[in-house]
C-alpha cells in the first residue's frame, strides 16, 4: 500500500484497481466504480493476504463479512480496517467509506485511504467520530480453521439463486391464484345465468332438452279441445274468452230508461202555467208531431208522470 502512496485516477473516474477487480470478478462496471474498497483488495491480493482481509467492492458487505467472522471491533491498531459514515451514523449499512490504520496517536489515527480528495491515493489523519467500527484481519486469521471456510470474494450486486420447486401433487394447481381466478369467472357466469333466466313471477329452469325443443315442432291440439295461452298458462282458453261474459246483461236491460223523452216531463209544467192565466182564454193542449188525425188528446189532469207507481 506504500508503494501506491501518490496514485491518481484517470478521467471518469478510471483505475487499474477498478480494471484488476472487473476483470476478476467479470463484471465491466467497476472499471470506472468508487474505488477505495477495490484497492484494498488489490493490495491484499498482491500481498497474499485475501483470505483475511478480503475482496469486496462495496464497503457495508466488507463489514458485515468481518462481523460474520467475530472480527469487529470498536477499538482502533495497526492493520485494522477503518470503516467511517460520513453522517455519524453506527450501523454497518450506513457506512460510505474504508481505510487501513498505518498508526494510533492519542485519540487520532493515521491512515492510508484511496479516493480521498476525490482523486487521490494518500495518507490521511482523521478523528474517531465518524468510525463506524474496525475491521480485525488478525481475528480472521486466527479464528480459520480451514482456509475454505472464508469467502474471499463476493460481488455486491450479486443476486440469490433461484430456489429450485420440487415436484408436488398435482392437486397443488387447485390453490394457485390461476386456478382460483377461473373459479370465479364460472360462477360469475352461473349467477348470470340464473338471473337472466327469471321472469315476473315466475322461474325458468334450463334444460338440457332444450335443442330438441327447436327441432321438433309443436304437437297439434285435437279439434274442440281448449289449448291455454302461451304467455299466460293460468289465464281462459282463447275460444271462452271470445264469448261474452254472462254478468253484462243488466247493463242492456237500462237502454230503456236513456229513451225518456225531455218533452212529457216538461208538459205538465206548461199546462200549469197555461191555466194560470185570465180565466176566459181557452186553453189547448199540443198534439205532438206526425201524429195526424189519428193522435188522441190526452187531458191533463188524468196524465200520469213516469217517475209515479201504479
Amino acid at each position: 500500500m506504500r508503494q501506491e502512496l501518490g496514485y491518481k485516477e484517470k478521467s471518469s473516474q478510471f483505475t487499474k484497481f477498478g480494471q484488476w477487480y472487473a476483470d476478476r470478478v467479470q463484471d465491466p462496471q467497476y472499471r470506472d466504480a468508487p474505488w477505495c474498497d477495490m484497492f484494498l483488495a488489490w493490495a491484499a491480493n498482491k500481498s497474499g493476504l485475501s483470505d483475511y482481509v478480503g475482496e469486496f467492492a462495496w464497503t457495508p458487505s466488507h463489514a458485515a463479512w468481518f462481523i460474520q467472522q467475530g472480527a469487529w471491533s470498536q477499538k482502533p491498531e495497526p492493520g485494522a480496517l477503518v470503516f467511517y459514515d460520513w453522517r455519524g451514523g453506527k450501523s454497518y449499512k450506513g457506512i460510505d467509506h474504508v481505510g487501513v490504520v498505518e498508526r494510533v496517536s492519542g485519540k487520532k489515527i493515521h491512515t492510508i485511504e484511496a479516493n480521498v480528495d476525490r482523486v487521490w491515493l494518500k495518507r490521511k489523519t482523521r478523528e474517531t467520530d465518524k468510525v463506524v467500527g474496525y475491521g480485525l484481519p488478525r481475528v480472521v486469521k486466527a479464528n480459520a480453521e480451514k482456509p475454505g471456510d472464508i469467502r474471499s470474494t463476493e460481488r455486491p450486486f450479486a443476486s440469490p439463486p433461484p430456489a429450485q420447486v420440487g415436484q408436488g401433487s398435482p392437486l397443488d394447481v387447485l390453490g394457485t391464484p390461476p386456478a382460483l381466478l377461473a373459479a370465479m369467472v364460472i360462477m360469475t357466469i352461473v349467477l348470470s345465468l340464473r338471473v337472466s333466466g327469471r321472469r315476473r313471477g315466475t322461474h325458468r329452469r334450463l334444460s338440457w332438452a332444450w335443442p330438441l325443443r327447436r327441432l321438433t315442432p309443436p304437437a297439434q291440439p285435437p279439434s274442440g279441445a281448449k289449448v291455454p295461452s302461451p304467455r299466460n298458462p293460468l289465464a281462459p282458453p282463447a275460444a271462452d274468452a271470445a264469448k261474452p261474459p254472462r254478468e253484462k246483461a243488466p247493463a242492456r236491460q237500462k237502454a230503456p230508461a236513456r229513451e225518456k223523452a225531455p218533452v212529457q216531463e216538461k208538459q205538465p209544467a206548461r199546462e200549469k202555467a197555461a191555466a194560470s192565466e185570465k180565466p176566459g182564454r181557452q186553453v189547448r193542449s199540443r198534439v205532438p208531431a206526425g201524429s195526424g188525425g189519428s193522435a188522441t188528446k190526452h187531458p191533463t189532469a188524468s196524465r200520469r208522470r213516469p217517475y209515479e207507481r201504479d
